[in-house]
Formats: C-alpha cells, structure tokens, sequence
C-alpha cells in the first residue's frame, strides 16, 4: 500500500470539505448508480439538471461518506457501493427527484439509490413521490387560492352586513320622513 503524496491528501481534503459544506446547505439531494449510460445519454441528463438548477458530480465514495458522516447522515452509507453520482439542489427540495425520476424511467440503466430532504433521508419510494409532486408554481397557487376563497367569503358576509344596514337605515328614514 503505498502512502498518497501531500498533495493529493490536501486535494482530497478540500474534495470532502466542499462537498460537506454542499451538503449542508442543500435542500435536497440524491444518489444515483448512472453505470451503463452513453456518453450522449449522460449529457442530456446533466444538461436538463443544470436547467433545474441542479448540481451533479461524481465523488469517491470513500470521499462521500467523510462528508455524510460530518452532516450526520451517516444512513447513507449503504447506498455508497458502486459507482454513485450525487444530485445537489440548495434552492429546490424537489427538482433532483424529478428530473432524475424522469431520466431513470427513460433509461433503465439509470438506478436511483437514495435521497435527502431537508436534512431527512429518503428511500426510492420517498424520491418518486416526491417527483410527483407538482411544480412549485402550481403548488403556490393552490396555496394561494386557499387563501382567496375564504376572504371571498368575508368580503361577502361583510358586504351583506352593510347592505342590510343601508337598507335598515333607509327604511327609518323613511318611516321618519313619513311621520
């Protein structure tokens, strides 16, 4: 066994101290087997993620798991056999599922291993899910329009309300005037 030079260990340090800090600040994240895909297939997949504003890399993974240990996530460990690609999104808890869902249904060879979000691990079955979601726009607007029916509502009762006190007070003045 021969001892790595300095410089590769200072190389390899810097390696795990930015994917840890990475990892840390991620919304999201999740491992991938990408063994088997074409060179043309990889770039697609890394094109459409780089729109989603996804970063993908390849790490060692004796490299990821100093780094997963550091932020407590030592549950992935299992996931690091074989070749691992890593899907990191620091905006979008839902994007790495969803665009990498989409790709490993297009290519087979392409195996989803296990995700995090928000600091909690997830397996295959929680990244699906989560790729079904809808956008986060539509999403919003649900919200949104949760919001709006309600107040719609108020808006009515209290309009009603001044409605039947205008008509009550036109009718006393009435009578007033009358009288």
């Amino acid at each position: 066994m021969t001892v790595p030079s300095e410089k590769v260990l200072q190389e390899k340090k810097k390696i795990v101290k930015e994917l840890t800090q990475k990892i840390k600040e991620s919304k999201a994240m999740v491992l991938t087997d990408y063994r088997g895909l074409t060179v043309e297939q990889d770039t697609e997949l890394r094109t459409a993620l780089r729109k989603a504003g996804v970063e993908y890399r390849v790490v060692k993974n004796t490299l990821t798991r100093f780094a997963i240990k550091e932020n407590g996530l030592e549950g992935l460990d299992p996931y690091l056999n074989g070749p691992t690609a890593i899907a990191i999104s620091d905006t979008d808890p839902v994007a790495p599922a969803k665009v990498l869902s989409e790709y490993a249904k297009k290519y087979e060879k392409l195996e989803l291993k296990a995700g995090v979000v928000e600091g909690r691990i997830i397996d295959i079955n929680g990244i699906k899910s989560l790729a079904d979601l809808p956008p986060r726009e539509v999403l919003i607007a649900k919200v949104l329009g949760g919001f709006n029916a309600p107040l719609a509502g108020l808006v009515n009762v209290l309009n009603g309300n001044i409605r039947g006190l205008v008509v009550a007070l036109n009718a006393i003045a009435e009578q007033k005037a009358q009288a």
